[in-house]
């Protein structure tokens, strides 16, 4: 089994393609190891010291790596992690039932229109881009999307979309994101949510930008890059000389603050020609 890799343009991120399928359908995204119950191929993934994220698609699988470990020697360790799985014959990824997380008194109407406007509108705006938004629920105004592929990074605009034509939507929140996360009602959690909310997202706004907190865990921050910040040629200086400067200030325990944005996708992704820093 020959496996390639391909570098990213984001430095913490680096593409394995296994010259098989690793997905028969969509894609899955792992930005830490309590979010990787449903692949036992991520999980062997996380097994190797320095991976720090993982995401899984039709013929590849991405690999997200902590600061403190150099490419050529994790790269390696991953290597033998896919081919050992690989070459075991094992699944790489646990179909589970699609829950509805609809609340119990919203408005079928609503609901159908919101199903509706992602069939007719949202579709057909991911079909270029190899995304799909599905429909997982609606609770407070907020509707739960799976996000898969460059959905993912197109989340700002699927939402403005959706808001535009059902005033009744607030917003929308991702299916992963509904998976408890202890470390974000922390006190090093909600300090960080709020630099961001507070100083660091106003800043950003004006460049049509936007900086999630993803995860807390220990001593590591994950954040996703959304609208004018994935695919800004400067994001891993942005991150590194700004943003995680400010977080290691406030929170002098952080160690690693890691990117886990696919900056390959969207709708503006900096390593197509002309685009770049």
């Amino acid at each position: 089994m020959f496996i390639r890799t391909e570098a990213t343009p984001n430095p913490a991120q680096m593409k394995f393609l296994p010259g098989q399928t690793v997905m028969p359908s969509g894609s899955a995204h792992f930005p830490n190891v309590a979010t990787s119950e449903r692949s036992p191929l991520a999980q062997r993934l996380f097994a190797v010291e320095g991976v720090a994220g993982v995401s899984l698609d039709e013929d590849s699988i991405t690999v997200w790596k902590t600061d403190d470990w150099d490419w050529q020697l994790l790269k390696t360790f991953a290597l033998a992690a896919i081919m050992n799985h690989f070459t075991a014959g094992e699944t790489v990824f646990l179909e589970d039932d699609e829950e509805d997380l609809t609340d119990a008194d919203a408005d079928p109407e609503l609901i159908a229109n919101i199903k509706d406007l992602l069939d007719s509108h949202v579709a057909p705006a991911l079909a270029d881009s190899d995304g799909e938004a599905i429909y997982r629920g609606f609770r407070n105004g907020m509707v739960i999307l799976e996000l898969r592929g460059a959905a993912r990074d197109l989340r700002l605009n699927i939402e403005h979309m959706m808001r535009h034509y059902l005033h009744e939507i607030e917003g929308i929140v991702e299916f992963d994101d509904m998976t408890p996360k202890p470390g974000l009602q922390t006190v090093d959690g909600l300090a960080i949510k709020k630099l961001l909310d507070e100083h660091i997202n106003p800043q950003v706004a004006g460049h049509g930008g936007n900086i999630t907190l993803v995860d807390v865990v220990e001593d590591t921050v994950y954040l996703r890059l959304e609208g004018g910040c994935q695919g800004c040629g400067m994001a891993d200086v942005t991150l590194k000389q700004g943003v995680a400067t400010e977080i290691r200030a406030l929170v002098p325990s952080i160690v690693h603050v890691l990117d886990m944005t696919d900056h390959a996708g969207g709708s503006n992704p900096y390593y197509q020609p002309g685009k770049g820093g």
